[in-house]
C-alpha cells in the first residue's frame, strides 16, 4: 500500500511508522477516531466509514478546516497569492520575518489559518513553534524550507481525503467516547511521558504532558474496551534509561507489539542500554 505524507511536518508525526502500526489496524473500520491527530498521517491513510480527528492544537485543526472550506484549486491559488505578496523564498530572510510579524499582529481569533500554513512551510524544519503570548516564533528555514513542488503534491493528496473527516479541538480529558461501539476503532498516539519534557508549539493550556494524563488515558481506554471499541495506543516503554512502569504494568492485560523505530538520539542497536528506545503499539484485540 502506497501511504502518503501529511503536507505537514508535526512533531511525533508517524508517516515512517504508518506500514509498522497500520499492519495491526483493524481490517474493517466503522468510525475511526484518532484522539491525538497531529499532522493526521494515520487519519488520512486509513479506510473506515466515518473519521474523527482532534487534536488540542487548534492552530493546526483550524487549518485543516480551512482547507476543507476551499477547492484545492481555491487552496492553491491562496497559496500562491500569499507566497507572491510577499516574496516568499527559501533565501528571502527578510521577507519571512515580515510576514511573520504580520501574522502575529493579527489578534489570534482573526488570524487567517492558510498564512499560517505558508509561514510554517518558510519556517525552520517547518515546524509549528509559539510563545506564550501566542506569537509564532520559528525561526526562518534559510535554503531548505518553502512550499516546494513535494509539498504541493502532498497537500493535493491531503486535501482529497479531507471531506469526510470531523476536525475537533479539545482537551481529551473533556471528549464525550460514549458513542464509540463495537466495529469502531480509536488511535492514541498521545505525547510520550518520558521522551518530552515540554511542547511550544501553542497548544491550549497545554502545560507538559504528566503521569496524571497518562493514568487518565489508561482509563479511557479501558473504559472503551469495555465499549467493545478496539483502540490502538502508540507509546515508549523505555527511552534513554528512563521506564515508563506505569505503562508497563497496565499494558500486561493487552497485546504488546514492538514498533522499533529510529530516534535520531536513540540506537536500538547500542550495547549501552541508556540509548535505546522501545516504541510499542498495545492494542486490545
Amino acid at each position: 500500500m502506497l501511504y502518503r505524507k501529511s503536507p505537514l511536518n508535526y512533531i511525533g508525526g508517524k508517516y515512517k511508522q504508518l506500514p509498522k502500526i497500520m499492519h495491526f489496524f483493524p481490517k474493517k473500520i466503522n468510525i475511526m477516531y484518532d484522539l491525538f491527530a497531529g499532522g493526521c498521517d494515520v487519519c488520512t491513510n486509513i479506510a473506515a466509514n466515518s473519521i474523527y480527528a482532534n487534536d488540542i492544537n487548534f492552530f493546526v485543526i483550524d487549518i485543516y478546516r480551512a482547507f476543507q472550506n476551499l477547492t484545492i484549486h481555491e487552496l492553491l491559488n491562496s497559496i500562491d497569492g500569499i507566497i507572491s505578496q510577499w516574496n516568499l523564498s527559501m533565501n528571502n530572510e527578510n521577507a519571512y520575518i515580515s510576514f511573520r510579524k504580520h501574522y502575529n499582529s493579527v489578534p489570534v481569533e482573526e488570524r487567517n489559518p492558510i498564512e499560517l500554513y505558508v509561514l510554517v512551510c518558510y519556517s525552520f524544519n517547518y515546524q509549528f513553534r509559539f510563545n506564550n503570548n501566542r506569537e509564532f516564533n520559528n525561526p526562518f528555514g534559510r535554503s531548505r524550507s518553502s512550499f516546494n513542488s513535494k509539498m504541493r503534491e502532498n497537500l493535493i493528496h491531503f486535501h482529497s481525503k479531507l471531506t469526510d473527516i470531523h476536525f475537533l479541538s479539545e482537551n481529551f480529558h473533556d471528549i464525550d467516547l460514549n458513542f464509540l461501539r463495537t466495529g469502531d476503532f480509536l488511535y492514541a498516539d498521545p505525547p510520550y511521558r518520558i521522551t518530552t519534557a515540554s511542547y511550544n508549539d501553542g497548544r491550549r493550556g497545554f502545560k507538559g504532558w504528566t503521569l496524571e494524563d497518562d493514568l487518565f488515558l489508561f482509563e479511557l481506554l479501558d473504559r472503551l474496551d469495555r465499549q467493545g471499541v478496539k483502540f490502538a495506543l502508540s507509546n515508549v516503554t523505555e527511552h534513554k534509561g528512563d521506564r515508563n512502569e506505569e505503562l508497563m504494568k497496565w499494558k500486561q492485560k493487552y497485546h504488546t507489539h514492538r514498533i522499533n523505530y529510529n530516534y535520531n538520539n536513540s540506537n536500538y542497536q547500542a550495547k549501552n542500554t541508556e540509548l535505546i528506545t522501545r516504541e510499542v503499539l498495545i492494542t486490545n484485540y
